[in-house]
């Protein structure tokens, strides 16, 4: 009975052990994040290879937005992102940056804010418009009213990219994941995994990492 009663507590520990979750501690930009690892989940939205539905979204230039509007495009660098997260506020910059070098190219930046503002209230639409005022964004920033649009895509964070090339009148998802490798420093990155997509697609050469982790806060919802 003893060895019974042994058997069954080990048992019991080693359930309780495999389902703790890790907490760490991140500062970016002066602001400290607590950052909880869940067991992993299993993803929901897009893979890579599927297609991307069109959506209308309100910009803060209050005008909608939909890709089908970029006749041009040869595809796109959708970004969910936001104004409060530390983590979106220290790519902001680079964001800009990948519009500038890419818009011309083909493929314009689209930021999409994924948070309601009832569970984050710095997310709000009055302030996304004082946020790309502020910042001089260059692309459309949309506000995802209703979040209807990031769970089609499956975005867990902010930021969060997914890459789309137009193909035969789809929008296909190439990549998805992070901007680069490191969100504490734009000088110490080593790997541009957004570049190095985008790049590729301009050479019609297959994307040689299609998917990274993406790394940021989790996307606000109303409970």
């Amino acid at each position: 009975m003893k060895k019974f009663l042994a058997l069954a507590l080990f048992a019991a520990a080693f359930i309780s052990c495999k389902k703790e979750t890790t907490t760490t501690t991140d500062v970016v930009n002066n602001d400290t994040i607590i950052k909880t690892e869940e067991p992993a989940t299993e993803r929901t939205g897009y893979n890579i290879g599927d297609e991307a539905t069109d959506f209308s979204l309100k910009g803060t230039d209050d005008k909608m937005y939909s890709l089908s509007q970029f006749a041009d495009a040869k595809g796109f660098i959708v970004i969910f992102t936001c104004n409060h997260c530390p983590y979106a506020k220290a790519y902001e910059e680079r964001i800009v940056a990948l519009d500038a070098k890419y818009k011309s190219l083909g493929y314009p930046v689209i930021a999409i804010n994924p948070n309601d503002p009832a569970a984050q209230p710095e997310d709000s639409f009055d302030l996304m418009k004082t946020r790309a005022k502020e910042k001089g964004f260059t692309f459309p920033y949309l506000m995802d009213e209703g979040q209807k649009i990031y769970p089609q895509y499956g975005a867990t964070k902010t930021p969060h990219v997914y890459i789309l090339q137009k193909e035969n009148g789809k929008n296909i998802v190439k990549y998805i994941g992070a901007i680069d490798n490191n969100h504490e420093n734009a000088n110490d990155v080593t790997e541009k995994y957004v570049e190095a997509a985008v790049d590729a697609l301009l050479k019609n050469e297959p994307v040689k990492q299609t998917e990274t982790v993406a790394i940021g806060c989790t996307i606000k919802v109303k409970k």
